[in-house]
């Protein structure tokens, strides 16, 4: 197709944050996505708190980071239970961490109470934060006003969705996201990307990260053009 942005596949992988946060994943399942994001070599997986000692031993050597999430999948936990699922998860071996926001409290137009929940993951470990604001609830100045809250709070990405709710990224927010912060934050797209033109109008539209499951049926289209 004339209009799909060309890319190569290690172009492509260098976005990728290979997804494996389906609950119902059995060990084997998530031992087949790791040794997936091992051999496409991605740049990160984002996998359930109880894997992430076994996502660092398989990528152990490897450059793909290992990324869990915290407050997932609601973000209505206590700042104290986000703040212990941090340094649990930085214990175990996770450099990134991609934390959901108190969204009642952002709608509630409590900024105050969403920028102390936010700080207090990015002060707990020296990993990278990914703050998810759960576009699918929020309006359009709500996803503007949480995107200025997370790099006020030091956070190092802003990102749309959890892929849990009822709708994920789009590139109308993913504008919105990019121009409410400046260049130190990165911008992550998830939820939502079910085919490589998806993917590539989250990266034109200013994604330094895409989070997807479905990696390898991706890669394959790559192939294909």
């Amino acid at each position: 197709m004339d209009d799909i942005m060309k890319i190569t596949r290690e172009e492509f992988v260098k976005y990728v944050g290979h997804s494996l946060l389906k609950p119902e994943l059995t060990k084997e399942e998530v031992i087949k996505g790791l040794e997936l994001a091992k051999e496409l070599k991605t740049a990160s997986v984002c996998i359930n708190p109880q894997n992430v000692k076994l996502a660092t031993e398989i990528l152990a050597r490897t450059d793909v980071r290992v990324g869990t999430v915290i407050g997932f999948p609601s973000g209505a936990h206590t700042t104290a239970t986000k703040v212990f699922e941090t340094k649990d998860a930085y214990k175990n071996g996770a450099v990134e961490m991609d934390m959901v926001i108190d969204v009642g409290a952002l709608k509630s137009k409590d900024y105050q109470k969403v920028y102390d929940d936010i700080k207090a993951v990015v002060d707990a470990s020296p990993a990278v934060v990914k703050v998810i604001l759960e576009n699918a609830y929020l309006t359009k100045d709500e996803i503007k006003k949480g995107s200025v809250i997370v790099e006020e709070a030091g956070a190092h990405y802003v990102k749309t969705s959890t892929g849990f709710a009822q709708s994920g990224s789009n590139v109308e927010d993913l504008n919105i996201m990019r121009s409410a912060v400046s260049d130190k934050v990165k911008v992550k797209a998830a939820g939502g990307l079910k085919n490589l033109q998806d993917c590539l109008d989250a990266i034109e539209a200013g994604a330094d990260r895409i989070g997807i499951s479905i990696t390898l049926e991706i890669m394959n289209e790559i192939d294909e053009e």
